[in-house]
């Protein structure tokens, strides 16, 4: 595609710095997250404006991280006038592990060496078009999100080279630990309020350059989002009933009740969330076990399974009536299964029968708690701090798992019972409502930027809502209420401490977050790809003159 000469020459420094970002391995909860910053770091110093100014360029190292990992910022100011008003441009530069390349993993990180290797695949036809073309860069965080990182530092360059063209300030950050839990943005927090108090800073719009894809088949629009989806981790404990395989009947399965909310809730797209006329996906099932740790012929006594489960503006309290109306039939349906079975196993043995035991008993976290309290008192609390105490290093999922476990032992009804519960991570949602002047404004600049843009790149740009992966976008502003978030922190074991979010923070930045992403195929797939012109000539266009409309206005 032809890119119209006034437009600036973006693409063969963007395609360069991808591709040294890209060499880098940074897969999250590795070092390697440490190095790729360390690389960006330098990438910037090496900008004259930087050189000049050392001090605007700065890290914020992560308390307590064990691998030392950090926030990194640079800012740019205007020299057109006086103004407040700030531009953020961000990414993060984590990525998932490798190993889903197989053989070719040592060629993860390497896309010439990658491409070739290719070469010699049976690749379906969409991918070997892409590879024959020349027009895309496949390997590891090419799409996500190096090439973005990559954009913004090109824009960042260039506005630093051409000061007197803005009024007001750029902001670059770059954050680790996207891919999980978002702990670097949420880190990076404290950092942007520092800013905004000391500097008097106004906030006009976040820029984020997040993946973006195909939609369809041969899609190739260009989407544009104002808003991102939320995340909420529904997760269920199952406590049965133990019983010797034979006397089968004398036990409550637990895994007949996993298997039967997962057979309910997965993909049903009954629940999804709907706003603005945009649908959330469906929940999905992440994790689903039963916590029998070794063989013997006893039944399993308890299971546990865990959904992701996106939102749009449905609030924790209303995933969770639905999701209890959703398990408790899912527990009667058990029950009634099994007393079916057991009623034609006694007629095949010439046996009376009459119906098993079980009733439903079906209870939120929060209910759990107030129930404990009152039969135990204080004690509940000092054995959750033990939990937490004695199980610093695990995977916080089962942390939350191992604190209704024992709950329960403590529970003076030992009945099969499912436990409703929140796990980490929370992710905000929000979007741009147009309800201030800075939304409204951010909204009109947008459009008649893009426009300008689709008549001299001939690329179809369209705006949409929600952003529909999860971003660290969710986490510089919120539309969940004040009572929306201690209603979840009553039913997330130890929010506060497993997965503190500043939610109080997040609310007084309160930033208008867009994303304006790469663009390409097969994210966290060995055929992960970039669309080149698109990504390394159009995008930082794109950015550079939209953050300029912006600090013009």
């Amino acid at each position: 595609m032809s890119i119209d000469a006034k437009m600036c020459s973006f693409y063969d420094t963007v395609q360069k710095w991808t591709s040294e970002l890209v060499a880098i391995k940074s897969v999250n909860g590795t070092t390697g997250e440490v190095d790729i910053l360390d690389k960006v770091e330098s990438l910037l110093r090496s900008f004259h404006y930087f050189s000049e100014r050392p001090c605007m360029v700065w890290t914020k190292v992560m308390k307590e991280d064990p691998i030392g990992r950090k926030n990194l910022f640079a800012l740019v100011s205007g020299e057109k006038g006086p103004s407040n008003k700030v531009v953020l441009i961000h990414g993060h530069t984590d990525t998932v592990s490798t190993e889903d390349y197989g053989e070719l993993e040592d060629f993860a990180t390497k896309p010439e060496e990658l491409m070739r290797k290719f070469q010699q695949l049976e690749l379906s036809p969409d991918v070997k078009e892409d590879l024959e073309s020349g027009e895309w860069y496949f390997g590891r965080g090419t799409v996500d999100m190096k090439s973005g990182v990559a954009s913004h530092l090109c824009v960042l360059k260039y506005l630093s080279e051409n000061p007197e063209t803005f009024a007001g300030h750029i902001l670059f950050m770059a954050n680790p630990i996207e891919e999980t839990t978002h702990g670097g943005i949420m880190d990076a927090l404290s950092e942007l309020q520092r800013l905004k108090t000391e500097n008097n800073f106004e906030y006009v719009t976040a820029i984020n350059a997040d993946f973006v894809g195909p939609l369809y088949p041969g899609d190739t629009t260009r989407y544009i989002y104002l808003g991102a989806v939320g995340k909420l981790l529904p997760s269920f404990y199952i406590k049965g009933k133990e019983t010797h395989v034979g006397q089968p009947f004398e036990g409550f399965d637990p895994n007949l009740v996993a298997s039967k909310l997962v057979e309910k809730i997965n993909l049903n797209m009954s629940l999804v969330d709907e706003a603005e006329g945009e649908y959330t996906l469906p929940p999905v099932a992440l994790k689903m076990e039963d916590l029998k740790n070794t063989y013997n012929v006893q039944t399993p006594i308890s299971s546990f399974v865990y959904f992701n489960y996106f939102v749009h503006k449905r609030t924790p309290d209303e995933v969770m009536i639905q999701l209890q109306t959703v398990a408790t039939e899912a527990f009667n349906e058990v029950i009634d299964y099994l007393n079916e079975q057991y009623s034609y196993y006694s007629r095949k043995n010439s046996r009376q029968s009459e119906n098993l035991p079980w009733t439903t008993r079906v209870m939120t976290y929060e209910q759990l708690m107030t129930k404990l309290l009152s039969e135990k008192g204080e004690v509940v609390k000092e054995r959750i701090q033990e939990i937490l105490v004695n199980n610093r290093d695990n995977d916080l999922r089962i942390i939350t798992r191992q604190i209704v476990s024992e709950l329960l032992k403590m529970d003076n009804d030992q009945s099969p019972v499912i436990v409703i519960f929140f796990s980490p991570p929370y992710v905000p949602h929000n979007l741009v409502k147009e309800q201030s002047k800075i939304e409204r404004n951010l909204k009109k600049v947008l459009i008649n930027t893009l426009n300008d843009l689709e008549v001299q790149t001939g690329h179809h740009f369209e705006v949409k809502k929600f952003f529909p992966s999860l971003t660290d976008s969710s986490y510089l502003s919120m539309d969940d209420s004040k009572e929306a978030i201690n209603y979840l922190k009553c039913n997330f074991p130890e929010m506060d401490t497993l997965y503190p979010v500043p939610d109080d923070t997040i609310r007084d930045l309160n930033i208008p977050s867009i994303n304006v992403g790469t663009w390409g195929k097969d994210a966290h797939k060995m055929t992960e790809r970039v669309y080149k012109p698109y990504t390394f000539q159009v995008l930082p266009e794109l950015t550079k003159n939209l953050t300029l409309n912006l600090l013009s206005e």
